[in-house]
This record gives C-alpha cells, structure tokens and sequence, in this order.
C-alpha cells in the first residue's frame, strides 16, 4: 500500500509571529524547536556599524539599568537617614543648640554619625526587654504575695503554665512576634518626638532640652513597658487557665449563652460610641 508523504511546510508569517512571541523583544534570544530542542536559525539582515551600535548601548543599558536604580534607591534612603537624623538632634537637643553642634562638627562625622541614629533606634526597638523583665516576674516573683496586688500571677496549674511559657520562649526565640515590621519601624521613629512632647508636659521644670527629653523618653518606655507587661501577663493567664468542656446540652448551652451576651455587650458599646460622636 502507498501512503502519499506530506510536505512539512508551515506559513512564514505564522513562523514569524511565533518567533516574535518567544523572543519577547528581545532579538539577541534563541528560540529552540519545542519538539527536538533544536535551534532556530534567525538571520537578520546588516543595517550598518551605527545601528550595530546603537544595539549595543541598549542592551549596555539594559543591563545596569538595575544596579543604578538600586544605588538611587540606597543614595535616596541615606540622605533620609541623614535628613531625619539631623532632625532628631534638633529636636532633642534644641533646635538652636542643634544647629550650633551640626555646624561646628566635621561634616565627615555628621554623614557618618546622623545615618545611624535611626538605624539605632529601629535596632532598639527590635528587643523585647519587656519579655525578659516578665520571664523574671513569673520566674523568682511569683512567691511575693505583695506583688500579687501589682502583676497578678493567677492559679495556673504547673505543667500547664510550664507549657504555655514554654511555647512564648520559643516564639520570642524564633522571632514570630505579633510586631509586624511596620509597627516597629513607626514606633521607633516617632520615640524622639513622643519623648520630646512628655518631656515638654511632664518636666517643664527641666531648663536642658536634652535631660527633659531623656527625662520624657524614661516615662513613656517605662509607663508603656508596665502596661505591656501587664496586658500579656494577663494574656498569659487566660490562655494557661483555658478549659475545654465536655460536649454535653447543658455545657452547648452555656457556651451559646455566653457568646450571645458577649455580642450583645459588643453592639451596646458600639451604639453608644456612635451616640457620643
């Protein structure tokens, strides 16, 4: 039996179009026959050393393109340091005593020094002294019934206490905190201005700008170090002294009853928000 053999022709402009889709601009690609990997051959014809040259500085182009952009990004995000911390030693300083320190200093150590003031202060806020001051509590504390009145301890059965801190130790330790990078970035930055303004209400007393601020900055870390203190000690208790009841009628019941009442405090307290706006 003879079988006529079919010429394995194809339209140019189809070819030509295909090529066009896997270069994607870029002429310099090599396209490869998706069946047997093998290479097409693409000629083009010679349009002179000038364009020849002008295909080079494109693609010379295209090629830093990243890196300058990269240096603008980092030369950008340098000046701001250095803008923000000129800034800030006015502000804390005393925006006449600022400026009196900057333009007597060698303007090498300024480019040096103002850059790392935020990067100190973001490095700072990353620890967690809180953390440790708590572990401290719970760990030699917890026996003073006189601090009982001040950071409750709460009945916290041992082996389920020790699993619960355990589990915080190594969420402290890995790094998973509930701090997003933003909130510690926005908190860093706005401690010389929050410290200025305390230092302006609380220690108007203080005639040095530097002490009073030094002086307000102490408060807020140390009043907003108590509250966080105590927030998750008190989220520590509630998790350690969690219960899991029997799936019982009486049981469904109270646990019904109870999420209804905490939805209905949620929209009273919400009505009467609205009503006081």
């Amino acid at each position: 039996m003879f079988i006529q053999s079919i010429p394995n022709t194809v339209h140019q402009s189809c070819l030509q179009r295909w090529v066009d889709e896997k270069q994607r601009g870029n002429i310099s690609r090599k396209v490869l026959c998706p069946q047997c990997k093998a290479e097409y051959i693409v000629v083009f014809p010679s349009m002179g050393a000038f364009v020849a040259l002008l295909d080079a500085l494109e693609e010379i182009t295209h090629r830093i393109s990243p890196f300058i952009a990269g240096g603008v990004l980092l030369g950008s995000i340098y000046w701001i340091a250095i803008t923000y911390g000129a800034v800030t030693v006015m502000q804390v300083v005393g925006h006449r005593e600022g400026l009196e320190m900057m333009e007597s200093a060698d303007p090498l150590v300024l480019l040096v020094l103002l850059p790392t003031i935020p990067v100190t202060l973001i490095s700072a806020k990353m620890y967690n002294w809180e953390d440790s001051v708590l572990l401290f509590l719970r760990k030699y504390c917890a026996k003073i019934p006189a601090l009982a009145y001040i950071l409750p301890f709460g009945n916290v059965e041992g082996d389920r206490g020790a699993i619960i801190s355990g589990q915080q130790n190594n969420t402290n330790q890995n790094g998973n905190s509930h701090l997003s990078p933003t909130r510690i970035f926005c908190s860093a930055l706005l401690l010389p201005t929050i410290s200025t303004i305390i230092g302006k209400i609380f220690f108007r007393s203080v005639q040095n700008n530097l002490h009073r601020t030094i002086l307000g900055g102490l408060t807020y870390i140390t009043i907003k170090g108590a509250l966080k203190i105590y927030h998750k000690q008190m989220l520590y208790i509630r998790h350690s002294s969690r219960k899991i009841l029997d799936y019982t009628e009486s049981n469904l019941k109270l646990y019904r009853s109870a999420m209804a009442s905490s939805a209905t405090d949620a929209v009273s307290s919400t009505n009467d928000s609205e009503q006081v706006i």
